[in-house]
């Protein structure tokens, strides 16, 4: 009995162990906001779950990719202006080393927008009514390509990962207590809501905003006015109902993520101002 105690006591010190060491290997700075991130999943193997994610959702027999020359060359406009902007940013480096690719998925009921590591970007048409033009797409395309180039995606990959650990090591330790069985489920299930809560969603929000800010400088240095994005969340809140309480939500709250988008506005419009300035153009209508 004592030498399994001191297994399992020598179990969770491996554990802990092993998850500090991560921890300091794994862990980097956003050379815009200088946040510490921690990154342990290997850009190359992010880049391949990426152009996979891309490649299944191309092949998906209910997505329509759009033929409307129009509409593509124009998004594609955007899109070159975004990364032109990105590679000449702080993410110069990444951003000429992915392999860029830019689809319109026709679905005027969905409202979305991705950019998946390495560089492969959909915009719905749905989402068109709260662009409203190039420069909200811009805004909305800058926030998705800083997604990307942010690594958030291998971010929260990584932070999964050393969750799990820290529950793995919970379980073991109240095993040694004496709190196995339905009691020691309970807490358990307790601890996985209060990672949840407490450090996951809170996390995703932080990416969020930092997108949302990195993203309006990249819109602006791509000659799009920034301040047509305070306007697209503006359309976007008007578009949404029903949306969770913040605090339970992986995004900050429309009200939360306007006010933000106007304290870094002097920084954008400076950046904008000293730039090439972009054709604003209409959007396509929806049906």
């Amino acid at each position: 009995m004592t030498m399994h105690y001191f297994g399992r006591v020598s179990h969770i010190r491996f554990l802990c162990i092993s998850v500090a060491c991560l921890l300091l290997l794994g862990c980097q700075s956003n050379p815009y906001t200088d946040r510490s991130q921690l990154l342990l999943v290997p850009q190359s193997y992010e880049n391949q779950m990426g152009n996979q994610a891309y490649k299944q959702v191309l092949k998906d027999p209910e997505v329509n990719i759009s033929q409307n020359p129009e509409t593509v060359a124009l998004v594609k406009q955007v899109a070159d202006r975004v990364i032109q902007a990105a590679k000449k940013s702080k993410y110069s480096e990444k951003a000429s080393a992915y392999e860029w690719d830019v689809s319109v998925i026709q679905n005027d009921k969905t409202l979305n927008a991705f950019a998946l590591p390495g560089g492969k970007i959909a915009i719905y048409t749905g989402i068109f009514p709260v662009a409203k033009n190039t420069a909200g797409l811009a805004a909305i395309m800058g926030h998705e390509v800083v997604h990307a180039l942010a690594r958030h995606g291998a971010e929260r990959m990584s932070q999964g990962l050393v969750t799990q650990a820290g529950l793995t090591a919970a379980a073991i330790a109240l095993q040694t207590q004496g709190l196995g069985g339905v009691g020691g489920q309970s807490i358990m299930s307790a601890l996985g809501v209060g990672a949840q809560v407490g450090v996951v969603l809170p996390f995703s929000r932080e990416h969020e905003s930092e997108a949302d800010y990195i993203g309006l400088l990249l819109a602006a240095e791509a000659g799009y006015d920034p301040r047509e994005a305070v306007r697209v969340w503006q359309r976007m809140k008007h578009a949404s109902e029903g949306q969770q309480p913040e605090f339970l939500s992986t995004h900050p709250g429309h009200d939360t993520r306007i006010r933000q988008l106007q304290d870094w506005m002097p920084e954008a419009l400076t950046r904008y101002r000293n730039g090439p300035e972009a054709p604003v153009q209409k959007l396509p209508p929806v049906q």
